[in-house]
């Protein structure tokens, strides 16, 4: 290969996704179990530990560690703040499976938190784990200048609060069971519910790897991309996936009378749709060459992806 274009081209094909996510969840799995120590009360702490390792392809922390080592930083710049993320994304399943929001009771296989702890306690757990993110990421983060740690502490913020996370889980909740969802409504749940924080994923790797303000704005679209598309075939797994595929509850979009891309579109639209997400979010990733790999061949995952 001459070029860096004709080596992106090829990333994918060459490149073992299955054995470096294995590896880097393995990474992350370590690390999780060393975040948070079983100590008094111990009631709270085993709940958080719970959830928290409870399994899962751990995508956001991998994302997060990829793209900091993409733009030039390390895996142990990166991992405090991979680890805070899996904690902020384990905190909001906690929470959309409580009675009040999705009333679920698997999760990942296993029973949900409140099943097993309780509602008071599992509510706790999500604010534990929470505030807890955001303490790893400004005491355990080594090696990184202070300003960059501060931006990643306060772009989180902003993605998991009521202008990201919170405030599409909110609009999710208020168009259950009315069948005029405009698809610029299920785009906005979505790009905030589930897009935000797999955007600040992929900006705090960069952020924290040092990458400059064009970089972090074209990485931002990728991540932008990959989570619409993630959505989409998560509303497309909801269908036609089994409950033991999916390690959750399956048809519960159908039965809360949620509208999805498939309702709106049918699902091969929305597989198109997906699709062509993942193809734009891959252009962004042009001129990178072979350290691109990991990024593209995660991309190309979401779509391939049974649970």
């Amino acid at each position: 290969m001459t070029s860096l274009q004709n080596q992106g081209a090829v990333a994918t094909e060459t490149f073992d996704l299955a054995s470096y996510l294995t590896e880097r969840a393995a990474l992350v799995e370590a690390a999780l179990d060393r975040s948070i120590p079983l100590v008094y009360p111990e009631k709270i702490y085993e709940s958080m530990r719970y959830s928290l390792l409870a399994g899962g392809k751990r995508l956001r922390p991998v994302l997060c560690l990829a793209t900091c080592e993409l733009v030039g930083g390390t895996i142990e710049m990166a991992m405090p703040t991979a680890c805070a993320l899996e904690m902020i994304h384990t905190m909001s399943l906690i929470h959309d499976d409580l009675p009040a929001m999705d009333n679920d009771d698997y999760r990942r296989g296993k029973l949900t938190n409140h099943k097993v702890y309780g509602e008071d306690i599992a509510i706790l757990a999500g604010d534990g784990l929470l505030a807890y993110a955001f303490e790893y990421i400004a005491r355990e983060t080594k090696g990184v200048p202070a300003e960059r740690v501060l931006q990643v502490i306060a772009h989180l913020g902003r993605a998991v609060g009521a202008a990201g996370l919170v405030g599409g889980q909110v609009v999710d909740l208020e168009s259950e069971g009315k069948s005029d969802v405009s698809i610029e409504t299920l785009n906005f749940i979505h790009r905030h519910k589930t897009g935000a924080l797999l955007e600040a994923c992929v900006v705090s790797g960069a952020v924290l790897g040092g990458a400059g303000e064009e970089e972090r704005q074209r990485l931002s679209r990728y991540a932008q991309n990959i989570g619409l598309a993630f959505q989409i075939v998560d509303d497309i797994l909801d269908i036609t996936a089994t409950p033991e595929e999916l390690g959750k509850t399956a048809g519960k979009d159908l039965q809360a009378q949620k509208v999805t891309y498939p309702s709106l579109w049918g699902i091969e639209e929305s597989r198109r749709q997906a699709a062509q997400l993942i193809a734009d979010a891959k252009a962004e990733l042009q001129g990178y060459g072979t350290a691109a790999q990991p990024l593209q061949a995660i991309a190309d995952f979401i779509t391939a992806r049974k649970n």
